[in-house]
């Protein structure tokens, strides 16, 4: 189930804070008023959240990890780091 947010029409609310997220299924209708404070909602449009490689991962940080590492020697044969 996706997670969307709800933002209160008419600005903040000391019930529900003026914005919110749930969980709702994607064949149900929209939201049209806060399930706490029963204001009006408006569906926000939120970011997506996706990991940052800031630089190429060395063999050191594989192994700190926990990762086993194999280098190709020749058809078919492997030899660990």
């Amino acid at each position: 189930m996706p997670i969307y947010e709800y933002e209160v029409e008419g600005g903040d609310c000391t019930i529900c804070g003026g914005r919110f997220e749930l969980r709702r299924p994607v064949d149900r209708a929209e939201l049209a008023d806060c399930p706490l404070c029963r204001k009006p909602v408006k569906k926000v449009i939120s970011q997506t959240h996706s990991p940052k490689i800031l630089k190429p991962t060395s063999i050191s940080d594989a192994k700190k990890a926990g990762f086993t590492v194999l280098e190709r020697r020749d058809q078919g044969t492997y030899e660990k780091l």
